[in-house]
């Protein structure tokens, strides 16, 4: 390896030096310096040597500095090769507990209460388990517009100091977790439920619903299966509506 691209320098030398490894070139690489850090790392690729891009603790670009390198290198017709590494999102949701068959990785949301909120609220609807990360000592106010803005018996699990000595789980609804948070310290990920079959039903305009599918141009039967596909209600309940709804 000619050259390695580290979030910080410090941290690669001290893990590269307590495995055995004679440290290579090292360039920071971080979130004030990426972008102007493309062009040095195409011209040691184009020079036929290889580059390694880490970070500090989990996977490059996933919340962590990164993408500018790998988009430039991709964009300059170079190859780029990923290895397997940790990643907190993943480690946490494969021992939560809640459906892993769709996931949205969210991130970071805003520090403000006003965005913040407004964020969740437009993962109202979202149907898959969602992945956040949060600060520990923002972590409170966050399960709380969490309990407001999703539901506040939405099931949640709050995990903390992932794969280290003092590694937890709490788990309970967002109402529960906001109420009595735990220890607020360390690595934080929070994963919450989507929104649930039972959840849609009750929060679904039928009204509203059968009005815009009515109005689409579609057969009797068809519009029935479209009704059905998008509500709580069986094809026989769905059709019985539409039908209702041309003789009236």
């Amino acid at each position: 390896m000619s050259l390695i691209a580290c979030e910080d320098t410090r941290t690669t030398r001290q893990l590269l030096q307590l495995i055995g490894i004679t440290p290579p070139q090292l360039i920071a690489c971080h979130e004030h310096n990426e972008a102007s850090r493309v062009a040095s790392v195409i011209d040691t690729l184009s020079g036929g040597q290889d580059v390694a891009l880490v970070s500090d603790a989990g996977t490059p670009l996933v919340s962590d500095p990164g993408y500018p390198i790998v988009r430039g290198v991709i964009d300059a017709g170079l190859a780029v090769s990923p290895l397997p590494g940790p990643c907190a999102a993943i480690v946490a949701l494969t021992a939560s507990g809640l459906p892993t068959d769709r996931f949205r990785f969210i991130g970071f949301l805003s520090s403000k209460q006003g965005p913040r909120r407004s964020q969740l609220a437009a993962l109202k609807d979202a149907e898959e388990t969602l992945i956040f990360y949060e600060s520990p000592h923002r972590l409170e106010r966050f399960l709380a517009d969490a309990a407001t803005s999703l539901g506040p018996h939405r099931s949640a699990v709050v995990c903390r100091e992932l794969t280290k000595r003092y590694e937890e789980f709490r788990r309970g609804t967002l109402a529960s977790l906001s109420t009595y948070p735990g220890v607020n310290r360390g690595e934080v990920v929070v994963i919450i439920e989507g929104q649930s079959e039972a959840e849609r039903a009750a929060s679904l305009d039928l009204n509203a619903l059968l009005k815009e599918i009515n109005d689409l141009d579609l057969s009797p039967s068809a519009k029935a299966k479209e009704l059905s596909k998008r509500s709580h209600l069986s094809r026989k309940e769905a059709y019985a509506l539409i039908q209702k709804g041309q003789d009236t």
